[in-house]
């Protein structure tokens, strides 16, 4: 039997020699990165000069994938393809011009909204959601028209639906679960999960502990019961994974993607203070080298091996293939 595309479609580490390493040995085709949470235009172009000394330096572990072919590639190579994505629309500004110039640097996925009200729509932790903005529904036929994948990962649920509605093309939540395991703010309904899937979009399964129903004590059996049950809700082939691993990173981290420059004070989103650093991951899940784990587990749970594969990273490839490219 051929072994299925991995793919995680996002995490963000704390990147370095050991981790690409790691997603080598545990046979990770693709990973969607984010190179940015609230950098301004320049200071994200900083962070893709880093990457580029990265794929200078390790050629033979990782390269920087544009299409659904690079993951082809990169599984007949050997490698990872490295795909860019913003948790933030900060990176364009107030410039929809940079939209293009963003895709033509590599980038493939751009949260419209961050927690917070954006220029573009609104997050999850605002108490009020008038969704879309004027310069929202802008950018979004802009990101469709260059191949720029709208997510709304971090967005509240009227933003969510309006973006389904107007994008031309399929949306993706990159990395959450659904609301009914796990009531995090940042989980979604299976009203709105049923929607993304009617509208051919894809939603990516979270392992980062507050999205994860008994967070770090979650049981990888129930982590898989709950994607089997999605499925049901969704249909196998608009899911996948994008763990949201945040390997190696300090708990300052957790500040600048919380807190960014927006306030003065640390802002503990969903939790409290006792949250303010990095939980630990549940032990079967602490870096690349665990897929096996979550293979095995929906395996377990009575998913056939056709429809594991899908979960594991087919589903994703299909969505790159249709949608890293400009709109014909």
């Amino acid at each position: 039997m051929t072994k299925p595309y991995r793919i995680d479609n996002l995490q963000y580490a704390n990147w370095s020699e050991k981790i690409f390493r790691q997603m080598r040995e545990g046979g990770v085709d693709a990973v969607h990165v984010t190179i940015a949470y609230h950098e301004n235009f320049r200071e994200t172009v900083l962070n893709m000069e880093q990457w580029n000394r990265w794929f200078e330096q390790f050629p033979d572990l990782i390269f920087q994938g544009l299409t659904g072919a690079d993951v082809r590639l990169a599984r007949k190579t050997g490698r990872t393809a490295i795909f860019f994505g913003y948790q933030n629309p900060s990176p364009i500004e107030d410039d929809i011009g940079l939209v293009e110039i963003h895709h033509r640097l590599g980038a493939r996925f751009m949260q419209l909204s961050y927690n917070n009200q954006s220029l573009l729509a609104t997050g999850c932790y605002e108490a009020e959601d008038p969704g879309i903005t004027r310069m929202g529904r802008e950018v979004i036929a802009e990101m469709n028209r260059v191949g720029l994948v709208v997510d709304m990962s971090h967005s509240a649920d009227r933003s969510t639906f309006e973006a389904m509605e107007i994008s031309s093309r399929p949306i993706a939540i990159t990395h959450a679960n659904p609301h009914s395991w796990h009531p995090a703010l940042r989980n979604k309904s299976d009203d709105l999960m049923k929607a993304l899937a009617q509208s051919g979009g894809m939603m990516g399964f979270s392992v980062y502990p507050h999205h994860l129903k008994d967070k770090s004590d979650c049981t990888l059996e129930s982590f898989c019961q709950m994607i089997a049950d999605t499925a049901n809700v969704m249909g196998i082939d608009h899911i996948g994974i994008g763990t949201d691993l945040c390997q190696d990173q300090p708990d300052s981290i957790v500040e600048w993607m919380r807190t960014g420059r927006w306030t003065k004070q640390m802002d503990y989103g969903e939790g409290s203070a006792s949250d303010a650093g990095f939980p630990p991951m549940p032990n079967w899940f602490n870096d690349n080298r665990d897929f096996d784990n979550i293979e095995h587990g929906l395996r377990a749970v009575g998913l056939t091996d056709t429809d594991v594969g899908k979960v594991m990273g087919e589903n994703w490839l299909r969505f790159y293939d249709e949608n890293f490219e400009a709109a014909s």
